[in-house]
């Protein structure tokens, strides 16, 4: 319940006549909801790299003449919500190596960079300080400078990256596009008047009028340039989609693995109604925006009407004045507004998509009951949270997730619902329609696909089960 964050939403666009810089433009607008707090796009000119980056939303990074400055045909871009520490444009990208001859912008997370530091330390060009996204460029960066091509830097760096990593990259000539052999985060191929872009999502294809061609398959690599396109696979594909795009992140007009989200979501919404047949509830009320779909699917299962007793305030963004604790505490009321009008005396089923600290869920059913409501009953579209993420979802630290220490029951009493209900993980796995095996499940189940390594020791596996 958006306390959620994606760390990133990555556009590449290739075209001699496109207008490139433009069409990341509005590509970065249309994957807003995967980054919030900075932006930046790279172009080439054939000869030059040209980089404009800031921190805010995409509409405020970028003014008209900075999207003419960005000249080429080739463009990478970057939408980035930062986790703690740092101000906003610390970090942002896309990352331009010092020669300004290659960029790299990454949606994803490295638990471990271990392999990449070592390897650098080995070659004496390990500087202190650097990020993932970053130590993975100065290893490319490192290729380049031996005299390999961009394909062939990118090729020799994969094996020494561990984590969950979609890049876009670039140099003068070329646009590059990896996903990791786990396929984790997104990354889609679509074809735009003779040229191509690459995005996180479909409704960033969508949004630009591009044509969907198809997934970038994990573990494969696209390099397009003047002879045209060419796939490399790297590594061996071993699927395990995060299935937190499914429940939350994407938007739910893209297409995932041949799925739209919307029609996952309403699923999830029919399987609840099966898995939990509430009595005596007057309306179904979704919390704003991504519990729609599943309200609407719970409410035609169910029989039970859906009231927009919720109302989001749209303009309601993180803002770079930091709130104090008594504003903070009104936080949910700046961003949802309840209509007592509908709620005085109802009993209410509550969808909402996934509880992570609590806090958030508990002023809002305090705000419910507040608005007149009789019964609040809490439904969630998904599992209880009980493990961090290592692969690019900001979750916290264990000890924070509510349900890694507080049993089901103990969670209702926190929250004061009358009822507290969570979709079973079966439910969500039937409702996405692929195989299990092909999808991440850490954060409910504690199962890591890909190593942590040195970070294996902050999971704690004795949680509440009920």
């Amino acid at each position: 319940m958006s306390e959620l964050k994606e760390k990133c939403g990555i556009v590449g666009v290739y075209g001699k006549n496109l207008p490139v810089s433009k069409l990341a433009f509005f590509s970065l607008f249309a994957l807003q909801h995967r980054g919030q707090e900075a932006s930046g796009i790279t172009t080439s000119d054939g000869k030059k790299l040209h980089t404009h980056k800031g921190a805010g939303l995409v509409g405020q990074v970028y003014k008209e003449e900075d999207i003419k400055n960005l000249k080429g045909h080739i463009a990478i871009g970057h939408n980035r919500y930062s986790t703690s520490g740092g101000g906003a444009l610390d970090h942002a990208q896309p990352v331009v190596n010092k020669d300004n001859n290659f960029a790299l912008a990454h949606n994803g997370n490295l638990p471990s960079v271990k392999e990449l530091e070592k390897f650098l330390a080995s070659k004496k060009a390990l500087q202190k300080n650097r990020m993932d996204s970053e130590l993975i460029t100065d290893t490319i960066d490192f290729f380049i400078k031996e005299g390999n091509s961009i394909q062939e830097s990118v090729k020799n760096t994969f094996p020494l990256i561990t984590g969950s990593f979609s890049l876009m990259m670039m140099d003068q000539k070329s646009l590059v596009a990896v996903r990791d052999a786990y396929g984790m985060r997104p990354l889609v191929l679509g074809m735009i008047d003779k040229g191509y872009v690459v995005a996180s999502e479909t409704c960033a294809l969508l949004t630009i009028g591009a044509t969907f061609v198809r997934d970038i398959k994990p573990g494969e690599m696209i390099v397009i340039n003047s002879k045209g396109i060419k796939s490399i696979q790297l590594g061996k594909p071993t699927p395990n989609h995060d299935i937190f795009e499914y429940v939350y992140f994407a938007r739910p007009d893209s297409v995932l693995n041949g799925k739209l989200i919307y029609e996952i979501r309403k699923n999830f919404g029919k399987q609840l109604a099966q898995e939990c047949k509430l009595k005596n509830i007057d309306i179904v009320v979704p919390v704003p925006d991504t519990a729609m779909p599943v309200a609407l699917g719970y409410s035609a299962a169910s029989g039970i009407p859906m009231e927009m007793a919720l109302v989001k305030n749209r303009y309601v963004h993180r803002t770079f004045i930091e709130p104090d604790q008594k504003s903070r505490r009104h936080s949910v009321a700046l961003k949802l507004i309840p209509l007592p009008q509908v709620l005085k005396g109802k009993r209410i089923a509550v969808i909402d998509d996934s509880i992570v600290r609590g806090n958030t869920c508990k002023r809002l059913v305090e705000t419910f009951f507040k608005a007149g409501a009789k019964e609040v009953h809490l439904l969630i579209s998904s599992p209880p949270i009980r493990f961090p993420d290592f692969y690019g979802m900001d979750t916290p630290n264990q000890n924070e997730l509510i349900a890694a220490h507080k049993t089901v029951e103990e969670t209702r009493k926190f929250l004061g619902a009358t009822s507290l209900h969570y979709l079973s993980l079966a439910g969500v796995i039937k409702s996405i329609g692929l195989p299990k095996e092909h999808l991440s499940t850490s954060c409910f189940t504690g199962v890591y696909p890909i190593d942590l390594k040195e970070r294996q020791s902050e999971i704690n596996y004795d949680v509440p089960n009920k």
